[in-house]
Parts: C-alpha cells; structure tokens; sequence
C-alpha cells in the first residue's frame, strides 16, 4: 500500500538564500574575503570587547565588576559575599560566574596581583606566586571596593565619562573610568587576543604620579629622574639595564630582570629566600630546585622547602657545611626561575583602535583624555549652578512682594492655573514658577530671605570662576597636578622591587667554579662513566666492567673540561666533568642515561671532548653508505642548554662517529666485502647536524657499510688498490692479505 504524503511534503518549497540546506555546497571565495568576512570581524571583537585594555587601565570585564560593585554601595559599606557580587556583575556582564570571579580574585588584596588592588576582598583569595594554590568558592570570601576606589568614582555622576548600553539594552555602564591617576601604568594587566597581545608591567604608584606631575610640567622632562624602573607586587631585585628600560620606556616593548631575595641566616646555615620574582611561582623554582639536586648539580643543598604563611612568602634552603651560601645563589639564579624576564608590550585601545605606545605617549594619551573628562565635569557643575542661579533669580522676585504671591495663589481657582498665573504676574519662566511653587510656607520669612539673596551672589561669584576654569587651559592642569598631588600623598607607597646594578651582581661562570685538575675519563660500551684522578689510578690501574661490558672511550683531560654524549636516539647531551664525582678503577661509575635523564631506552653511542674554542669537526657515517661532516660549532650554544636534539640524521642507521681535527685518510668496509680508502678533505662540512650528508661507497642491494677505521690502524699492504681520489666510489673487493685482521667499528669497540 504506497505511503500517504504529509501536509507539509506537499507545500511548496521556497528557496531562501539566507538559509542553508541539508545538501553540502562548496562556494568558491577568496581567502581575502573570507578572512573579512569571518576572521577580522571575530579578531577585532576580541581586540576592542575582551583582551586589550583603554586608557583608564581596565579591560571590560574589570569595568563591569568595579563598577557593579560601586552601585551596590560597597565603596562605603560593608563587605558582602562574592556570589552576590558575581551574581550582580551577570547584569553588565554576559561571562559565566566562573570568569567573573576569576577576575575579581585578580584585582583583590587577597591574590596580590596588584601594586594597588581594588578589592578588599576576606577569605582565602589564594596567591599570585602560586600556580597549584585554589581560591575558596565565592560563597565563602567576602569583599567590598577598597579605599583607592574613591579615585575611579569620584567624578562619575558628574559626567565625566560616556554610559552606553549593556549587551541587552536594559542598564547603563560607563565606556571608561574617570580615573585621577594614570592607572594604566600603575596596575599590571595582561591580555591575549587574537593576532595580537598586551603586557603591562606595574610601576610604583607614587612614582607614577609624580612623572604625570612633571609631564604636565614639561612634555620633555626626562622620565627616568622620576620613573625609576618598574616595581613588583611580589618584590625582589630589578637589576636595572639603562638601555633596556631606555626601550621600554620609548617604544613599550622590551623586558626587564628581576630575581629573588635573599637572606643567610648563619646559626641555622641555611637560606630563606622571601622575595620571588613576579612572572614565575614557588612551584616551579621547588621543581627545577629538584631536577638539580637529583642530577647532582646542586651538591651544597640538603634540603629545600616552602614555608609559606599567613606572615609571607618564604622558601627555605638547607645547606651542607662548608657551602658557600652566595656563589650558591648566583648559581641557582642562572640555573632556575629565581631569575626570570619580564616581557613588556604597552598595547593600549585608544578610541577604538590598537597600539603600542611608550611611556611618554601614553602618559600624552591619559592627560588629553583626564583633560577632557576634567572640562566635562567643570561644564557639568557650572551648568548646574546657572540653573541654580535661575531658580534663585525667580525667587527673588517672588520675595520683593510675597503679599501678591500669596494674593496670586489664593485667588487662582484650579491648581493647573497657578504656574501661568505665576508666571504673568512676577514675568518669570515656568521653571522658577514650579521652584517658586514648591515653597514651604513656613520658609517665607525674612531669614530665609536674606540668605536666597546672599546665596545669589555666591553663585555668581562661582559661576565666573567656573567659566575661567573652562577658558582657561593652565587652570585645568593645575587642577590635575593637585588631583595627582593628592592620590600620590593618600595612596603612595615605597617601592616593594629593589633595584640593583650590574655591578653589583656576582656572576656565575661554571667554568670558573668548577675546581680544574687533571683527570681519566672511561666510557663503557653499555653507559657506565668514570672519571678517575692520575693518583687513584696508578693505584689500582685494572677497570672493573659489568660481565659482558667494556672498554668504549677514554680521554686524559681536566676535571673541568665540558664534555658531550651522542646517543641512539639522535640526541646530544652536554655537560662538564665537575658534575661527575671521582671514582676508582674498581667501581662500576655512573650510569649515564640516570645520571643525564635520558629517555627510556636511550643509550649513549660516542663521547667527544669539544674544547674551550670547539675546533675540529665530526664524522657521522651510515648503513646507506653515506657521510656528514658537521663542524663541533654546530653544538656550541651560548645559554645552559644541557639536551640538543637533531644531533644527527636519523634518515639511515648510525654506523659510526670519527672526529678529526685535521684531515686525514680513512678506510671505510662493507659487508660485501669491499673496501675503499678516502682524505676527509673530500667531505665538505655542511651547516645543519641533522644533515644526510654525501654518498661514500657506492652499495649494491642487500649489502651495507660495516666499518671505518683510520688507515694507519689497518692491516692493508697494497694500499693503491684501495685509494679512491673522489667520492663515491664502490670500492675493491677485499683481499685475503689484506683483511687478516678483524675491523673493528668505532661504535663497538675501543678508541682512544
């Protein structure tokens, strides 16, 4: 039986081209026009909504909040709980409750993220310096606005700033707050949006103030006589790079060193560290801490943990005895976060639009804009006094015969008629008729009259003073410099981040550290290393090797030299010999992949011995037949990087590693077996440590390279048969005399 149709399969279908059908359509565009069309519309709400703050030094989502909370009267009242904060802020702020708070536990005293925090905040607010530390659900912390906030509201009834429409066109929220200082400069901000971020740092309040005093001054002044250098709400020591805050200051982009404080308390011999710079955490310094002290880089330290409280933060260092408790630090600084960088990018929305500006344009920025918001407020008060003014003028008319007011009221017989009436009899408007009005009876005496007619005068007096005000450019900066004057007496504090010099600093040089004598250095097949002295050696000269282990490298070098480890996995590890302790011959030694925290299955391959100037270069052969000839420049690196990878091509098998610090002749073994001998000159040293290098030894299918052996080394009588004056070459077939001793490869036997 066929399957009635439904109504709906028989109305007719319409083709809308703003709809989209089930049916998948590929439309060709060009990507210029997608990225308009889909991308910069996102980017830039994200830029100008979200993630880059104005020059009132707030994101919206800090607007929102503080000025939430201002309406609800927590500038001057109690604390109420956060939930109902939060729940307050969703008016103005479509975010869920959970990045509302997030944004208030930054802005408290509580989390001290902020030079000058806005919030008041009660309950565990957790810490800026710590990253695994949580903050207490808001139904259990408390908070209201703190007394700084005053700056932010004082002028904002009066005009000073633009209210626009929140997300559903049901309240009013200002676009800025009038702030009375440059808090831009002042509260640290940080901002990811799309394509582009922003970094601020914060400067000392009182340092702040005084360098807007002295722009408004002199647009020229220098800024480094009042703005020192930035300051941190976690302290520590900035050390000051003239050049570096030169940067920062002229174009908004550069970074800045600080690094912890530090005290030795010599009874206990131990270090308390209490100041930790404020881009990093206690967790990640106790981390690296650790990571030394496990790969026996950090001998001195017995003990380190976080004895943190309700007094301040404070990481506590045990030391062995005989430690030196500076030389110590100057370590650590360079070796964990106790010493980080802070990177600095001033990208501020200025009417609507991005940009990165210096500190001298953005403190031309905030003038221009606390100028304006200054004039709106005269303007505001000054309109305010002339209609005062009016109604007064009214009135005194009024007065001069309140008999025929009087007369005029009573006679007049319905209540709509008594403002004309007013109005024709005293020829007053009919706004001073309504004041006039609204007159208590009880206020119609010669007391209060006589005050009206002086208060006249007064206003007249103060609204010729408010019009000089307007007309007069120097009265409205002096009007500045006292608002700044008076935030910088009531709100400004020392300086919580100490600055020091590059002279003052003791810098750790491993090199120099590290004690330098002579030593022997063995590296077994299987990864076992020992680093033995001349006198322990003559001692008991026999090397003690696991049963089927033995003898791969040895060196005579300095107990200070550095040293490099080639593994299997295509991966380099660098480190020095003062790292290993001195051992005997009758010890196994330390277990390489443990002691350099190699991955699991690592084994080491070759060790090289690069120098002070990393002269010479290395030879990597491999199965393909082929040869690279890397420079030992390749691996020298100028930070304390401890792992390289692409130490070498992993394209075919590593088959063995010569290095060479002159050219020289090798003879290089297939499994065929063919042999060829070659100068190294002909290998050009190529750039890059991963490189495949060039063909060798020209290999027939199913056979490989074996071997490579320095020709003084072999068994081979008629050498010219061999000899080849190009690569690649396929060699000669082996003869009998001439392979009587067994090659040896350099990654499975023994070289010196």
């Amino acid at each position: 039986m066929p399957k009635k149709k439904t109504p709906t399969e028989n109305k007719p279908k319409v083709n809308n081209p703003n709809v989209l059908g089930l049916h998948a359509a590929v439309v060709e565009q060009s990507i210029t026009d997608t990225l308009e069309t889909n991308y910069m519309p996102y980017a830039m709400s994200v830029i100008v909504s979200r993630a880059i703050p104005e020059i009132d030094g707030f994101k919206p989502s800090h607007r929102k909040l503080l000025y939430t909370m201002y309406k609800m009267g927590l500038l001057t009242g109690a604390r109420t709980k956060s939930a109902n904060i939060v729940g307050q802020t969703m008016r103005l702020n479509p975010h869920g409750d959970a990045a509302i708070y997030d944004t208030m536990v930054r802005l408290s005293r509580g989390y001290g993220a902020l030079l000058a925090p806005f919030v008041d905040s009660k309950g565990n607010f957790g810490k800026c310096y710590s990253r695994d530390m949580s903050w207490a659900a808001p139904r259990y912390t408390e908070a209201k606005l703190a007394p700084i906030c005053q700056e932010l509201f004082r002028d904002i009834d009066s005009d000073t700033v633009d209210f626009v429409d929140n997300y559903d066109n049901t309240m009013k929220e200002p676009a800025l707050l009038p702030t009375t200082f440059p808090n831009i400069l002042v509260s640290a901000n940080t901002g990811i949006a799309v394509g582009m971020a922003s970094q601020f740092c914060g400067f000392n309040l009182k340092e702040v103030c005084d360098t807007a005093v002295a722009y408004l001054k002199n647009p020229d002044c220098d800024l480094t006589e009042t703005l020192l250098a930035p300051d941190f709400p976690t302290g520590g020591e900035l050390i000051c790079d003239p050049a570096a805050l030169n940067e920062i200051y002229s174009t908004g982009r550069g970074s800045v060193k600080v690094r912890a404080k530090y005290r030795y308390v010599k009874e206990e011999n131990l270090i308390e560290i209490v100041e930790i710079p404020y881009s990093t955490t206690v967790e990640a310094i106790l981390d690296k801490v650790a990571e030394l002290i496990k790969a026996g880089r950090a001998r001195e330290i017995a003990d380190m943990r976080d004895e943190t409280d309700l007094s301040g933060l404070k990481l506590t260092i045990d030391l062995k005895r005989g430690a030196d408790p500076d030389k110590l630090m100057a370590r650590l600084y360079r070796q964990t976060p106790l010493e980080d960088s802070f990177s600095c990018n001033f990208n501020v929305l200025i009417a609507g639009q991005p940009r990165v500006l210096g500190v001298r344009q953005i403190l031309e920025e905030w003038t221009a804009w606390r100028t304006e918001s200054v004039r709106r407020r005269v303007y505001f008060v000054l309109q305010k006094r002339k209609d005062k003014l009016h109604l007064l003028k009214g009135l005194k008319r009024i007065l001069l015969d309140i008999d025929k007011a009087i007369k005029i009221i009573r006679e007049t017989e319905e209540e709509a008629e008594v403002i004309p009436n007013l109005m024709i009899g005293f020829g007053i408007d009919q706004i001073q008729a309504e004041y006039v009005a609204e007159i208590r009876l009880r206020n119609i005496n010669k007391e209060y009259i006589l005050k009206r007619v002086n208060e006249t005068a007064a206003l007249q007096d103060e609204i010729e003073d408010l019009e000089d005000v307007l007309n007069s450019p120097k009265r409205v900066k002096k009007i500045l410099v006292e608002e700044l004057s008076e935030a910088a007496k009531k709100y400004g504090e020392p300086r919580r981040t100490s600055i020091v010099y590059g002279h003052e600093i003791q810098v750790y040089d491993e090199a120099e550290q590290a004690e330098e004598y002579p030593v022997h250095v063995f590296l077994s097949r299987e990864g076992y290393f020992k680093k033995i002295t001349p006198q322990s050696l003559r001692m008991s000269g026999e090397q003690k090797f696991k049963e089927g282990d033995g003898l791969r490298q040895s060196f005579e070098t300095t107990s200070a030299a550095e040293i490099m480890f080639f593994t299997d996995r295509c991966q380099v590890y660098k480190t020095r010999l003062s790292e290993f302790d001195d051992s005997k011959a009758s010890v196994l030694g330390d277990y390489l992949p443990s002691k350099l925290g190699m991955d699991a299955g690592e084994s080491v391959v070759y060790a090289v011995l690069p120098g002070a100037d990393y002269a010479g270069a290395l030879l990597f052969f491999f199965e393909n037949g082929k040869a690279a000839r890397v420079d030992l420049t390749a691996y020298k690196t100028t930070s304390n990087r401890r792992k390289l990878t692409g130490a070498y091509s992993d394209k075919s098998p590593l088959v063995c590693v010569c290095r060479i610090d002159e050219d020289r002749e090798l003879a290089v073994y297939s499994t065929e077996p063919r042999c060829l001998i070659f100068h190294t000159a002909l290998l050009a040293p190529k750039t890059t440590r991963s490189t495949q290098g060039v063909a060798v030894m020209n290999l027939k299918p199913k056979y490989r390279l074996e071997s490579v052996r320095p020709l003084e080394e072999t068994g081979i009588t008629n050498q010219s048969r061999y000899r080849v004056r190009a690569v690649p070459a396929a060699g000669a077939l082996l003869r009998q005399e001439d392979s009587e001793e067994k090659q040896i490869g350099l990654l499975d036997g023994e070289t010196d």
